[in-house]
């Protein structure tokens, strides 16, 4: 798992939600990473950034429902 304290990852969400990145890869590569460091399955921070469920969360929500993510057992 990589490591990224709670600081860095609302810094990254928050220049993703700002759209302040040179290009789509860019973004795909720090969405990658955010999965990578929360151990969420590829996708699920980008789908709590652009296709929150309710209220539209702060960077700080949003790192804070990665945190809470809990795999689960079929």
């Amino acid at each position: 798992m990589a490591v990224m304290t709670r600081e860095t990852a609302v810094a990254v969400v928050q220049k993703i939600m700002d759209a302040a990145y040179a290009d789509d890869a860019e973004a795909d590569r720090a969405l990658a990473a955010l999965d990578r460091a929360f151990g969420c399955p590829s996708g699920y921070v980008s789908d709590l950034i652009f296709w929150p469920k309710g209220h539209e969360p702060t960077a700080a929500e949003v790192v804070e429902q990665a945190l809470a993510y809990r795999p689960f057992a079929l």
